[in-house]
C-alpha cells in the first residue's frame, strides 16, 4: 500500500498494490479540546491527517493539552506534535505538508465543505448533536452522548469511564450523560471548580502548581473560587474570559504530583483508539 495525493496534490490517500483507493488520510475534527486533541493525537501517529475546528474563544480548561490553544497562543506542541493556528482552508493544508496539525476557527464547520473530508469526527463534546449529520462525510464519527450510530452517525464512541470507555457503537447510543464528574481517588464533584459568578475569570494559580482545600485559586468579579480539596490543578481556563455561573473553569487532581497534567489522560488515549478501530473497520474490515 502507498500513499500519494490527489489530483490537485493536496489532499492525501492510501492506495492499495492495484491502485485501489483503500483510506483516506485526510479527517476534519470538530472540536479540539483535550478529549478531540487526543484524538487527533493518536490518528497522527498512525499516520492520518486531522484538521482541526474550534470557537473563536475555547472554553478549554486542559489547555495544556488541548490543540485549541493554539487559538490563543498560535501554536502549542503537546507530546512531540504541533498544532498551529490558520487562517483558511488552503493554508491548513499547507500546514499538514509541514507535519503540523492546523486548527482552524470555524465554529459553523464550513470548512467541511471547502475540503470535502471522507472521515468527520464531531468531538465537540456537547452532550448533544449541534448539527453533525451522516451526509457530511463517507465516515462520520460522534464522541459521546448525543449521537444515535445508524441516525445521524455511523459510529459513537463512549466517553464515560469505566468498563466501556472508548467501545465503538455501531448501533444506538453511548451512555446518557449524569452531569456527575468520573470518580478520581475517590472524588468526584468535588474535583471540578466551577464560577461563583457570572463575569471576567481570573486564575490565581496556574496547571501543575499544588493546591489545599481553602486555597482561592481564581476570582470571578472580585468573587473567590476555593479549592474544596488537596491536589494539583491539572486544568484551569484561560484568563479574562467571560463565565457564566456554575460553568466548569477548573479542575484539581486529587493524585497530586503523580499526575502529568502536560500528558494526554488516559481517557483521551482510549477513545482515541476507538475512533482508529471504527476507521479501520470501515476501510478495511471484511467481517
Amino acid at each position: 500500500m502507498e500513499s500519494r495525493g490527489d489530483a490537485a496534490g493536496r489532499i492525501p490517500f492510501w492506495f492499495g498494490e492495484g491502485g485501489e483507493e483503500m483510506i483516506p488520510r485526510l479527517i476534519i475534527i470538530k472540536g479540539a479540546g483535550d478529549l478531540a486533541t487526543g484524538v487527533a493525537h493518536r490518528l497522527w501517529q498512525a499516520g492520518f491527517d486531522p484538521v482541526m475546528l474550534e470557537l473563536a474563544e475555547p472554553l478549554v480548561v486542559r489547555r495544556s493539552v488541548s490543540f485549541a490553544s493554539a487559538i490563543y497562543e498560535k501554536s502549542i506542541v503537546v507530546e512531540n506534535v504541533e498544532a498551529k493556528l490558520c487562517k483558511e482552508a488552503k493554508e491548513a493544508l499547507e500546514v499538514l505538508e509541514k507535519k503540523v496539525v492546523p486548527v482552524l476557527i470555524d465554529p459553523e464547520a464550513n470548512t467541511v465543505g471547502k475540503l470535502k473530508p471522507k472521515i468527520l469526527i464531531d468531538g465537540i463534546m456537547a452532550k448533544k448533536n449541534t448539527g453533525t449529520t451522516r451526509g457530511d462525510a463517507e465516515l462520520v464519527i460522534g464522541l459521546g452522548p448525543g449521537f444515535s450510530a445508524g441516525a445521524d452517525v455511523d459510529a459513537v464512541i463512549e466517553t464515560m469511564r469505566g468498563h466501556n470507555l472508548g467501545k465503538v457503537i455501531y448501533a444506538g447510543s453511548a451512555i446518557p450523560d449524569t452531569r456527575v464528574p468520573g470518580e478520581v481517588a475517590g472524588y468526584s464533584r468535588e474535583r471540578l471548580l466551577r464560577a461563583p459568578a457570572e463575569g471576567v475569570f481570573k486564575p490565581l494559580k496556574k496547571i501543575g502548581e499544588l493546591v489545599k482545600a481553602g486555597d482561592t485559586v481564581a476570582t470571578v468579579e472580585e468573587i473567590s473560587l476555593q479549592a474544596e480539596i488537596d491536589g494539583l490543578v491539572r486544568g484551569m481556563l484561560y484568563p479574562n474570559l467571560a463565565v457564566r455561573r456554575g460553568m466548569k473553569v477548573g479542575d484539581i487532581d486529587p493524585r497530586g504530583e503523580a499526575v502529568d497534567c502536560h500528558t494526554i489522560s488516559d481517557k483521551a488515549r482510549a477513545i482515541g483508539g476507538g475512533v482508529l478501530e471504527a476507521i479501520l473497520n470501515r476501510y478495511f474490515s471484511s467481517r
